[in-house]
């Protein structure tokens, strides 16, 4: 049986963090409702595939808290798990934050800069949250492929507090209010590199061992040879000298396309690999999707007014 059978989550927030969130309670068993505004997740119509991909499986209640708070908050005292991304004090005013719903819940605030501070109701999206956190310094102004605050200090730790919140309250019945700070949780990604680097810029450039190199067919490797055994035999298989010079490196892997470096490379302690496509990357390492489809708008909505007497 999965570890959250049995585990109502609702799920208030839109876009891309809290979505992501519920998707990985409801991979864990939980059900999931998201209670949606008459508007909707503005997802569905800027990317309705990835809406398609983060909501399968969970179901969609639309209501419209202002005016019909009742039914919105008896949805949200019957959950398990409240999970919201408005700004501090809007689920409050909406008649929805933790001190109207039952001790029980575990209440998760996703935010950008935390509840309180002179950042607490700035606007933002992952790329904001990066910047403040520190996490872009070395890269600027290339752009991350990827919404690591979002999900890595957003969704991924929400849901791990989230769970640790529902330990606790099977030892005490109680639910806690907890507060996900996006930049903040980014800061603690990097913050381990404040005391120094063993070398300038290690991870964007400064060591030739460790760095992306094209090659003869326009395709990219990714070397990652810190150790020095893994570092010694690359060099053997290139049959270059131990110089960790990147000129040398660069012109060496272009002069093979990356399926031959790769056949090269097949069981050796190397530290190398593919810069893969996201399609290759999904044939090899992608999960199955959740099961089901994503729900049209207010799909359950009179299933759940029923459910809870709101007729």
């Amino acid at each position: 049986m999965p570890p959250l059978s049995g585990t109502l989550v609702v799920d208030l927030t839109r876009y891309l963090p809290g979505p992501f969130a519920s998707r990985e309670l409801l991979r864990y068993g939980a059900r999931v409702v998201r209670l949606e505004s008459p508007a909707g997740d503005p997802l569905r119509d800027i990317a309705p595939e990835w809406d398609a991909a983060l909501n399968a499986g969970k179901e969609s209640v639309v209501c419209d808290l202002k005016a019909e708070p009742e039914f919105g908050r008896a949805l949200c005292a019957r959950a398990d798990v409240v999970l919201e991304g408005f700004r501090p004090g809007v689920a409050e005013r909406l008649g929805i934050g933790p001190d109207s719903l039952p001790e029980t819940v575990v209440y998760c605030s996703l935010t950008g800069f935390g509840a309180e501070g002179p950042h607490a109701r700035r606007a933002g999206h992952d790329l904001n949250y990066l910047g403040y956190a520190g996490v872009l310094a070395d890269t600027a102004p290339a752009l991350p492929p990827v919404q690591i605050a979002d999900l890595g200090s957003g969704a991924l730790a929400a849901v791990g507090e989230i769970l640790a919140a529902l330990l606790e309250r099977q030892r005490t019945g109680r639910g806690t209010h907890l507060v996900i700070s996006m930049t903040h949780g980014a800061h603690r990604f990097a913050a381990h590199r404040l005391g120094g680097e063993p070398v300038p810029r290690l991870l964007t450039g400064g060591l030739a061992r460790y760095r992306i190199y094209e090659t003869a067919d326009g395709r990219f490797l990714t070397v990652a040879a810190l150790e020095e055994k893994f570092f010694r035999r690359l060099c053997e298989l290139l049959e270059l000298p131990e110089v960790d010079d990147e000129e040398k490196l660069a012109e060496h892997i272009r002069s093979r396309t990356l399926a031959e470096w790769l056949e090269l490379f097949e069981g050796e302690d190397v530290a190398v690999g593919p810069v893969a496509t996201l399609d290759e990357a999904a044939r090899e390492f992608g999960s199955q999707p959740p099961p089901g489809r994503a729900p049209t708008p207010g799909e359950h909505t009179e299933a759940w007014r029923r459910e809870l007497g709101a007729d």
